[in-house]
C-alpha cells in the first residue's frame, strides 16, 4: 500500500514526452493493483494463519467424536448387547413365575383359612351372628368355580386387546381385589370379589402359558441373533425352540408348585394355634378313605379352641396383601412385553370376530382334541389332592392340624419333580407324560383300595409318601402338557388360543370336581381312574398319528386389516395428498366410499383440464 502511494506520488518530470507519461501512468496504475493485490492476499494470509490451527483442532474433535473408537468391537458389543436381551428374558420368566407363585399361594391360603374359620359354628355366632356366613361360603364358592364356563368366550379378546402383559397384570389384580374384600367380609364383598375370581382364573392362566412360551421363543432369537430368519424377522425352524421351551416350562412350574406351600404359611404360623386336636374334632367320624363319602362326614361342628382376635385377622389379611400387591408390582414392574408392538397391532388386526371365532375353529385340529381328555383329567388331580386326599385321607387320619403338611408334601415334591421334564431334552416327549400317568394311576388304584383308620396318627409316613408320589405325576403332568402345546404350536399369532383350550378344559374339569363333592369316595376314584385310561389312550393314538404324517387341519390366520391412516402401515395412496390438517383429518375420518367418490371426482377434473388444455394448443396451432 505504502509503495503504491508513493509511486502514484513520484513526479515525473517535465522532460518526458506524452507516450513516455501514460506508459509511466499505466505502469504505476498495475503496480497498484499489483500492490493492492499483494495487500489483500498479505490480509487473508494473516486471517487464515489466525483461523487455521482452530479448524484443524474443530475438524481433528469431529473426527474423534465420529469415527469409531481404536478399541471397539463391533462383535463384541453385538455379543454383549444381546447377551443383555437373553438376561432381561431370564428376569422376565422369573418375574412370572414368582408372581405366579404368589399369587396363588395367597389366593389359596386366604380361602383355606376363611372356610376353616366359616366352619366353625362358635366362630359364626360369635362374630357374625345370623348373617348366614355358610350360606356366603357356598355363593363365593359357586362364583369361583361356575364362572370359568363362560370364559372361552372372553379369554381370547381380553388377552389381544390388553396384551399379554397386561391381561397378566389385570389378573392379578382382580386376586389381589379378593384378598382386600376380606377385610369386611360381607355378601355384598365376598361373593362378585368371587365371581371376579372366576371370571380372571383362565385368562391368567393362559396368558402365563403364553407368555412362557413366547419368553422361550425370543431367547432363542437372542441366541440365534446372526440367522437370517432371525434378522429378517422370518418364522423359526420346527423344532427349533424346543429345548428353551421345555426349560422355560420346568422353572416356571417349579415356581408354581411353591404356591401349595405359601399358602399354608396362615395355618402353621397363625390358625394352627387356634385349633382343636384329632380327638376333638374327629370323635365323631366313622369311615375314612374309599368307604368315605361326601366331605368328611361326621366332623366336628367346631374346631377352634378359642376365637382368634379381629386385630390378629388384620395382621394376617395385611401380610397377605402385602404379598399380592408385591406380585403385581414383579409383573408390572420386572415383566417386559410378550411381542414387539408392531406384533401387539398385527395380533389385534385381524378382527374381533375373528378372534372369537378362533378357539372354536382350533378345536377342530386332532392334536388338540386327543389331548382334551388330559386337560380334565389335569383338573381333576389337582382339586381331588387338595380336597378328596387331604380331606378324606389326610384330615381324616391325622386331623386338621396336619393339614398344612400334607399340601406342603405335595407343595415341595411338585416343586422338585417339575425338574424332571428336562428329560425331555434326551428322551422322546412321550415319556414324562406317560410316567405321570403311570404313578397317578397306581395311586389312583391304592387309594381305591384303602380306607385309613380314623384318628391314627401312625399312618401318617404312608400319607405323606402318597402326597409325595402325587406330587411326582401332578408335576410331569402338568409341565408335560404345556410344553407340549408349545412345541406342537410354536406360532405367536396361535399360542394365546391353544392355551385358553387348555385352561378353559381344566375350568371345566374343576366345576365337575365341585358338583361331585357329595359323591361316595369310590365313584370319585373311579371316574379319575377312567378319566385317566382315555387320556393315555387318546394321547397315544395322537402320536401315533403324527407319526403316520396324517394331516391335522389348521385354521387359517386372518391376514391383519390396518387403516391407512399412520406411520406404520403405508398403502399405495399418499399420506402428504391432502393440502391442510383440517382436511387430513376429515379424509382420515371419511369412508372407503367417500374416497372413491373423490378420486373418481379428481380424475374427471384432471381428463377435463388435459382436454382443455389440448383445445388450448390447437387453437394455438391453428
Amino acid at each position: 500500500m505504502f509503495v503504491a502511494r508513493g509511486t502514484l506520488g513520484a513526479n515525473p518530470g517535465p522532460n518526458l514526452a506524452g507516450g513516455s507519461v501514460n506508459a509511466a501512468m499505466e505502469k504505476d496504475s498495475d503496480v497498484y493493483q499489483e500492490a493492492m493485490g499483494n495487500g489483500m492476499a498479505a490480509d487473508g494470509l494473516v486471517v487464515g494463519a489466525g483461523a487455521m490451527p482452530g479448524l484443524d483442532v474443530g475438524e481433528a474433535q469431529l473426527d474423534d467424536f465420529v469415527s469409531a473408537h481404536p478399541d471397539y468391537n463391533e462383535e463384541e458389543e453385538e455379543r454383549k448387547y444381546f447377551r443383555r436381551k437373553r438376561l432381561a428374558v431370564v428376569k422376565n420368566v422369573l418375574a412370572a413365575s414368582l408372581g405366579g407363585m404368589l399369587t396363588y399361594g395367597v389366593y389359596l391360603g386366604l380361602l383355606q383359612m376363611q372356610l376353616i374359620l366359616h366352619y366353625d359354628e362358635t366362630y359364626r355366632e360369635v362374630k357374625y351372628s345370623n348373617m348366614g356366613l355358610q350360606n356366603i361360603d357356598s355363593k363365593m364358592l359357586m362364583g369361583i368355580n361356575v364362572t370359568p364356563i363362560v370364559a372361552l368366550l372372553y379369554t381370547p379378546v381380553l388377552i389381544r386387546f390388553f396384551g399379554t402383559k397386561w391381561t397378566m397384570f389385570l389378573a392379578v389384580g382382580i386376586y389381589a381385589l379378593f384378598v382386600s374384600t376380606n377385610y369386611w367380609e360381607r355378601y355384598y364383598t365376598l361373593v362378585p370379589s368371587a365371581v371376579a375370581i372366576g371370571v380372571a382364573i383362565v385368562p391368567l392362566w393362559a396368558s402365563m402359558g403364553n407368555y412362557i412360551t413366547r419368553m422361550a421363543q425370543k431367547y432363542y432369537e437372542y441366541v440365534n441373533y446372526k440367522e437370517e430368519h432371525v434378522q429378517e424377522q422370518q418364522r423359526v425352524p420346527r423344532g427349533a425352540c424346543n429345548a428353551y421351551i421345555i426349560a422355560f416350562q420346568s422353572l416356571f412350574y417349579s415356581c408354581f408348585h411353591l404356591s401349595f406351600v405359601c399358602a399354608q404359611m396362615p395355618m402353621i404360623f397363625f390358625l394352627n394355634s387356634y385349633l382343636y386336636d384329632l380327638n376333638h374334632t374327629l370323635c365323631n367320624v366313622k369311615y375314612c378313605g374309599t368307604l368315605s363319602k361326601g366331605m368328611l362326614p361326621g366332623f366336628n361342628a367346631t374346631v377352634l379352641q378359642r376365637l382368634p382376635r379381629s386385630i390378629s385377622l388384620i395382621i394376617v389379611e395385611s401380610v397377605l396383601m402385602g404379598a399380592a400387591f408385591l406380585s403385581m408390582l414383579m409383573v408390572l414392574i420386572l415383566c417386559g412385553s410378550a411381542y414387539r408392538p408392531t406384533e401387539e397391532i398385527d395380533l389385534r388386526s385381524i378382527g374381533w370376530g375373528n378372534i372369537f371365532q378362533l378357539p372354536f375353529k382350533h378345536m377342530r385340529d386332532y392334536r388338540l382334541r386327543h389331548l382334551f381328555p388330559f386337560f380334565i383329567y389335569s383338573g381333576f388331580e389337582v382339586l381331588f389332592v387338595c380336597t378328596g386326599f387331604s380331606l378324606n385321607y389326610g384330615v381324616c387320619a391325622i386331623g386338621l392340624e396336619k393339614l398344612a403338611y400334607i399340601i406342603m408334601a405335595y407343595g415341595f415334591s411338585a416343586a422338585a419333580f417339575s425338574s424332571l421334564a428336562l428329560s425331555m431334552l434326551r428322551l422322546p416327549r412321550q415319556a414324562p407324560l406317560l410316567t405321570g400317568a403311570a404313578a397317578h394311576a397306581v395311586l389312583l388304584i391304592g387309594l381305591f383300595c384303602w380306607a385309613p383308620q380314623p384318628r391314627g396318627p401312625a399312618q401318617a409316613p404312608l400319607l405323606y409318601l402318597v402326597a409325595v408320589l402325587w406330587g411326582l405325576g401332578s408335576a410331569l403332568n402338568k409341565t408335560s402338557l404345556s410344553t407340549l402345546l408349545g412345541m406342537l404350536y410354536q406360532d405367536k399369532e396361535r399360542q394365546d388360543f391353544v392355551f385358553t383350550i387348555y385352561h378353559w378344559w381344566q375350568a371345566l374339569a374343576i366345576f365337575v370336581v365341585y358338583l361331585w363333592s357329595e359323591l361316595p369316595m369310590k365313584a370319585k376314584l373311579s371316574i379319575m381312574l377312567l378319566t385317566l385310561l382315555a387320556s393315555v389312550l387318546s394321547y397315544l393314538w395322537m402320536e401315533h398319528k403324527l407319526a403316520q404324517h396324517v394331516v391335522y387341519r389348521m385354521p387359517k390366520i386372518p391376514k391383519p386389516r390396518h387403516k391407512v391412516r399412520g406411520y406404520r402401515y403405508l398403502e399405495a395412496e399418499n399420506s402428504d395428498e391432502t393440502g391442510s390438517e383440517g382436511e387430513s383429518e376429515q379424509d382420515g375420518d371419511s369412508s372407503q366410499g367417500e374416497q372413491a367418490g373423490l378420486g373418481k371426482q379428481r380424475r374427471q377434473q384432471k381428463g377435463t383440464y388435459e382436454q382443455g388444455l389440448g383445445e388450448e394448443g390447437e387453437e394455438n396451432v391453428g
